[in-house]
């Protein structure tokens, strides 16, 4: 049988090696990586974070080009595992309309995206972008003196997008006293019994929405969900957190909500173009809070990644891993 070959980077190589051959169960494989001559004999790739690294959909650094190009390059390419959840840089459907199966590792980031989503819709509704703005100028600024934030406790929520992420926001903000709103692929009934609609319903929900929690795949359905006519359905003072993807935002219309009063704030971690261009408002506007597409960030992802290849990789072996659902299905 000849050997099954699996396009790693050299770290990976490294890193897991052992534990690649103990998923084969003494099937014979070799590892390549994009600088090895037979990188073009892969029939599997594993897009490991550190392929990635800083390259954006947007920006693609020479390093994860090179890996690129090789899945490209690579005639009978049959299976590809990412680290991410979502699938949507060009490589990546590019790779699908060529016929390759694509796995992503949903889940292996979803509390933590999850944790992020929520800390910025804390400090959000307790002002800390106004208090720690007032600590920088040495300024003792209690929230006494102006109108106080509304309590947290019995505002609603409304999360778009239901997979692992959209799950694991609303059970937090349960335990916070909020109420939770669904807006997802379909409007079947959520198992906990939330108000849910499809995506296409979105306006129902928006004017009962103190929060828009935006989780939710890119899609055709989902690009600019959320434009000018839906930030305008949402109550004035309401807040926006995006852990989605930036697209799925009109980001001049939600700038111009931001400076024209109607928002009170927003947390954003993805953006239309990433890095977020130097110029961009949202750098400075004082109600947003802003991070550089880290909300899924944390010490544990790359093992959880792992683990998901491993045991895809030994459903491949034996020829049991189908194609998952498609993003539109995921929630």
């Amino acid at each position: 049988m000849t050997p099954l070959c699996i396009l790693v980077s050299a770290a990976a190589r490294a890193q897991h090696g052992a534990a690649i051959a103990q998923a084969l169960d003494g099937r014979a494989h070799v590892l390549v990586t994009p600088d090895d001559g037979a990188a073009q004999a892969a029939e599997i790739a594993f897009v490991s974070r550190d392929v990635t690294g800083l390259s954006t959909k947007h920006e693609v650094f020479a390093e994860t080009q090179r890996f690129y190009d090789a899945m490209a390059a690579a005639p009978g390419l049959r299976w590809v595992q990412v680290h991410s959840a979502g699938m949507d840089r060009a490589i990546y459907m590019q790779l699908q309309q060529k016929g390759v199966m694509l796995s992503t590792s949903a889940g292996s980031n979803a509390e933590v995206v999850a944790q992020t989503a929520v800390a910025g819709l804390l400090a959000l509704g307790r002002r800390f972008p106004e208090l720690i703005a007032a600590q920088r100028r040495g300024e003792w600024s209690p929230l006494i003196h102006r109108p106080l934030p509304p309590d947290i406790h019995g505002q609603t929520a409304t999360i778009v997008g239901w997979g692992e992420i959209g799950q694991a926001i609303a059970r937090i903000l349960q335990a916070v006293g909020l109420q939770i709103q669904v807006v997802r692929s379909s409007a079947a009934p959520t198992a906990q019994g939330f108000a849910c609609c499809a995506y296409e319903d979105i306006a129902r929900l928006l004017p009962r929405s103190d929060w828009l929690v935006l989780a939710c795949p890119l899609t055709p359905r989902t690009q600019h969900l959320i434009d000018a006519a839906a930030l305008r359905a949402l109550p004035a003072g309401a807040g926006l957190i995006n852990v989605a993807r930036g697209d799925v935002v009109d980001e001049a219309a939600l700038i111009a909500a931001l400076q024209g009063g109607h928002l009170a704030g927003a947390y954003l971690d993805v953006f239309a173009h990433e890095p977020l261009a130097q110029d961009s408002p949202l750098w400075t506007l004082p109600q947003v809070l802003a991070t550089p597409h880290s909300a899924g960030f944390s010490a544990g992802n790359a093992q959880r990644v792992v683990k998901i290849f491993l045991d895809n990789l030994r459903r491949y072996a034996r020829g049991q891993l189908q194609a998952p659902p498609g993003p539109a299905a995921q929630g």
